[in-house]
């Protein structure tokens, strides 16, 4: 036995753990058999979420479907084929305010009926929020303001919901507002009518997606001023204090960075909506560059200057000045509040009273625009009481959608045109300002500064400005200037706006709007 012993041995001992060491161990088998536990019971819910997910999309794609069959099916029962057996083709132009007298409203009309002339199985629908207005008074709105005439009936389509694209509607998050506004707006606008092609011709890129995808349209449209754009966000990014920048804001950083990160978001979701367009038109080349550095849609889009009635302007007879003690400076915009007319005002006043003339002369400021709304009317009352404040309510006059002779009769007897707006998309106003033969003072900014008032061969054709001393300053200098050398301003300005004339706009838009008939 006892050499039994010695072959086995004693046994060996098992090497001890250093303190604390098996509760760590333990703490460790135990962190690993949670963490697989964890890792277990999220595969155990993605898989079920992705499913589900799934099912979700699909179902949302045929709804989708449905409702785009549907939808399709509308347009058929809404436009049956006449007695050739071919169907007329729609072409609906969403311009909700469409009864207004701005730039965007001629762009409109001198569309329609550059259409109606080139297409003779075309009907143009117009998507109308004017429902205080019967067809016949916008019609002849049209021609009492922009002397157009058109060829061939229009149909209308009076919307219920044009206050959702109220500003006003939107104290906060103002953009956003607007462009969701837009979508349902839009909806009705498509429930009401189903065009074949549809045209945005406001600026609500918003509504493009639902008529491309859901509509199956082909869709176009002329963009004026981009909703959001580069200078809009170096704005707030610079807490720079501007109509669409509240002071409160600026002087608050962490305002304005969120401000910032909601115009980013904003122009993000700007860029997706607007790179569905068959067919970008744009009125300038300011309005080209911000449209492709967020829509990225360079092949299909174009510029198609905005169509102004310079010859019925040249048509005023342009001879030198006559002698005279009374001299008067014309704006034309609507009354909105990025036009800037309390610049003028103030610019006016500061020439006014600071004797920066050098010889005495009785001075008119003459605003005319059109108004829209409520909102435009307060804005002149405001501009009113602007007026009697700086001691020139004597001296500034207020004409409101006036009738398109008398307004030819101001321009003919003005000596200045004048243009306030920062970052102007275009200026048909300008334009017309020096077809009629005054000499322009327009904003050193945006389509003035880069496509209107700008050398023709070589000579002068106006002049740019920025704030209320520079205007100031500029008038006076006009008014200094001898007759002769004003003329001569005047005849080179007219020379140079004969490539933004109507005819000059029905070729170009015909050829941008060419794929959209294919």
């Amino acid at each position: 036995m006892r050499e039994r012993q010695c072959l086995v041995g004693p046994a060996p001992k098992q090497r001890a753990l250093p303190a604390g060491g098996g509760a760590a161990a333990r703490k460790m088998v135990a962190g690993g058999l949670c963490l697989c536990g964890l890792l277990r019971l999220l595969c155990s819910l993605l898989i079920p979420a992705l499913f589900l997910s799934g099912v979700l999309c699909a179902c949302l794609a045929i709804l989708l479907w449905g409702i785009r069959l549907w939808i399709q099916g509308r347009r058929k029962q809404q436009t049956p084929a006449g007695r050739d057996g071919r169907r007329p083709l729609l072409v609906a132009f969403f311009h909700p305010y469409c009864n207004a007298g701005g730039g965007g409203e001629r762009v409109l009309w001198c569309a329609i009926r550059t259409l109606q002339k080139k297409y003779k199985n075309v009907t143009c629908v117009v998507y109308a929020g004017d429902r205080d207005a019967t067809e016949e008074d916008i019609i002849e709105g049209a021609f009492r303001r922009f002397n157009i005439k058109l060829t061939h009936p229009v149909k209308f389509v009076f919307l219920e919901k044009r206050y959702l694209v109220e500003a006003s509607l939107y104290p906060h998050f103002t953009l956003l507002g607007q462009s969701l506004g837009s979508v349902f707006l839009g909806w009705e606008a498509l429930l009401k009518c189903v065009p074949d092609i549809y045209i945005d011709s406001m600026g609500y890129a918003f509504t493009l997606p639902l008529f491309k995808y859901l509509g199956g349209c082909r869709v176009g449209c002329y963009v004026h001023y981009p909703t959001i754009s580069t200078d809009m966000l170096s704005v707030v990014r610079n807490q720079d204090t501007r109509f669409n920048n509240a002071a409160f804001i600026t002087n608050n950083p962490l305002f304005s960075k969120f401000k910032l990160v909601y115009y980013y978001l904003f122009a993000f979701m700007y860029g997706l909506v607007g790179s569905c367009s068959d067919v970008v038109m744009v009125n300038s080349s300011w309005t080209l560059n911000h449209i492709l550095s967020l829509w990225r849609a360079g092949p299909c889009t174009s510029v198609v200057y905005p169509p102004c009635d310079v010859q019925t302007f040249l048509d005023i007879p342009l001879e030198e000045e006559k002698n005279s003690a009374e001299y008067s400076i014309v704006s034309i915009s609507q009354f909105r509040p990025e036009k800037d007319h309390p610049l003028q005002i103030r610019a006016f006043a500061k020439l006014l009273k600071e004797k920066r003339l050098r010889q005495q002369l009785s001075l008119k400021l003459i605003l005319i625009g059109g108004c829209r709304n409520q909102q435009d009317e307060d804005r002149v009352n405001n501009l009113k009481s602007l007026c009697e404040e700086l001691g020139v309510s004597n001296n500034v006059m207020f004409r409101i959608n006036i009738p398109f002779e008398e307004l030819k009769k101001h321009l003919a007897e003005a000596t200045i045109g004048l243009h306030t707006m920062w970052n102007e998309h275009f200026g048909i106003g300008v334009v017309e300002c020096m077809a009629a033969g005054t000499v322009i003072l327009a904003h050193n900014s945006g389509g003035p500064k880069l496509d209107i008032v700008v050398p023709y061969e070589g000579r002068i054709t106006g002049f740019l400005a920025e704030n209320e001393d520079s205007y100031a300053e500029t008038m006076a200098y006009i008014f200094s200037m001898s007759p002769e050398k004003r003329l001569e301003i005047r005849e080179n300005a007219r020379q140079s706006v004969c490539r933004f004339s109507d005819q000059h706009f029905e070729e170009t838009f015909l050829l941008s709007v060419e794929p959209l008939f294919k």
